[in-house]
């Protein structure tokens, strides 16, 4: 399998650039398609490639560089579902494929592989089941996907029964064909990348496509909360488990407190060291994973019990003068920001805005009992301000984060919470959230230092 065949990479980037490798030493014919010009590339990793046998097209997507002669197209998942190299390779018969598509069909027999997709919740699920799936079985656990390297990377150094953890996104998850985790969950649905997608029900299609995949010895884990989890996923074939945060259930559910596991009491919520309810289900999930593998007790609440959350996510910065600080960029959808708001009983001033996406901020309303003053930025700034203003809630209104957070500051009191959860995207004005969220970081930082 992929062995002499010709090969079409779309876009470079991280998973470009492992597939490229990986398919480049099995003997394939790799041209590698970029819109960047090659000055704006990572030039050490384009002559790396270079010297392997790639070849490069930079700068443009000519109308004639795919043709017949073409056996795989691979999609960087971020290229656009729509793109026109992908609608001609499905005119010619060209099978459009993606990094983590490929690297599973590639992956040695007898490894055992998580997959870990929602909307919301993902990446703290993946990563802390991965830490409870480390503790437990050591070198043969390995991280990959959205979060940590690229499946192709570890491709190599996977042996018989080794375990991969996956966070999968939903750009992932549209070009996946026979991609199949042993274990898949799905901590929630709500609408999200909708300006990717189209619609939210295409969206939630692509969500389920690896359960769909699955087979009677697999096992699906989905939260019996979520309507929208609940209806795509009936008549799935794997055995489906069940959790709850509002319900005693046969699986795994909130009780008295506690998180319990088919009536077996694993950790007292008091042990959990992250914010929200919200969390809470993302522990939950991480319990249900690890109890399918026989992992003791004593090590999940370990684990789960000093794990203190994932950097950009509702994740604690500091206290200066008796505000609290908390980064939370990674919410670029107004359900994070709800599940955000729904996590502090202090008052808040929170800093929306970003990207135009035209979310529906009246949705906020119902949380924002706590908030005293807001911060809008960003491109739908003003939109924002005008909201602020007809539910009564002071609003500034500045185009960038950085000249709106003294002002912000100088309308809170000491006990008061500080919240960077934007509810859009970054990229109006950033590469990626991660970079706003630092900036976000780096203000309070230079704050600290003044006092």
């Amino acid at each position: 399998m992929f062995e002499g065949k010709k090969i079409l990479i779309l876009g470079f980037a991280r998973s470009g650039y492992q597939v490229a490798k990986t398919l480049i030493k099995r003997g394939n014919t790799v041209i590698l398609n970029d819109s960047k010009d090659e000055d704006k590339q990572d030039l050490e990793k384009v002559e790396e490639l270079k010297k392997l046998g790639v070849s490069f097209v930079f700068g443009s997507h000519p109308d004639d560089l795919l043709d017949d002669t073409f056996d795989y197209l691979v999609k960087n998942p971020g290229v656009p579902i729509r793109h026109k190299y992908v609608i001609k390779a499905r005119e010619l018969g060209i099978e459009v494929l993606n990094e983590v598509e490929l690297a599973y069909r590639l992956m040695p027999e007898n490894v055992k592989l998580i997959g870990i997709t929602g909307t919301n919740g993902k990446t703290t699920t993946t990563t802390l089941t991965y830490k409870i799936m480390k503790q437990a079985f050591g070198d043969k656990v390995h991280l990959a996907g959205n979060i940590g390297l690229p499946f192709c990377s570890i491709l190599d150094d996977l042996k018989s029964e080794d375990i991969i953890v996956m966070e999968v996104s939903s750009q992932q998850s549209e070009n996946f064909i026979s991609f199949r985790p042993n274990v898949a969950v799905m901590t929630n649905l709500f609408p999200a990348h909708l300006e990717f997608f189209g619609d939210f029900n295409y969206y939630k299609k692509v969500k389920c496509k690896m359960f769909y995949n699955q087979n009677n010895d697999d096992v699906a884990i989905i939260n019996m909360e979520n309507k929208d989890v609940m209806e795509n996923l009936a008549g799935i074939k794997s055995e489906v488990k069940y959790f709850s945060s509002k319900n005693e259930i046969n699986g795994t559910y909130l009780k008295d407190e506690a998180i319990y596991y088919y009536g077996e009491k694993i950790i007292d919520i008091n042990n959990i060291k992250i914010q929200g309810l919200h969390n809470v289900e993302n522990c939950m999930c991480a319990v249900a994973v690890a109890k399918e593998f026989n992992v003791d007790n004593d090590i999940i609440e370990d684990v789960i019990s000093s794990f203190t959350g994932v950097e950009h996510r509702l994740e604690y910065v500091d206290t200066v003068r008796g505000v609290k600080f908390y980064n939370d960029t990674e919410a670029t959808n107004i359900k994070c920001t709800q599940i955000a708001l729904s996590s502090f009983k202090e008052p808040v001033l929170l800093i929306l805005g970003g990207l135009e996406r035209y979310q529906v901020l009246e949705d906020l309303t119902p949380y924002m009992g706590n908030v005293k003053a807001i911060l809008a930025i960003g491109e739908c700034r003003d939109r924002i301000k005008k909201y602020g203003d007809s539910i009564g809630i002071k609003t500034l209104c500045y185009e960038y984060m950085k000249d709106g957070l003294a002002p912000l500051l100088e309308c809170s009191n000491e006990g008061d919470v500080v919240l960077l959860s934007p509810a859009t995207a970054s990229w109006d004005q950033y590469k990626d959230c991660e970079t706003r969220g630092q900036e976000f970081k780096d203000y309070v930082k230079e704050l600290k230092n003044e006092d």
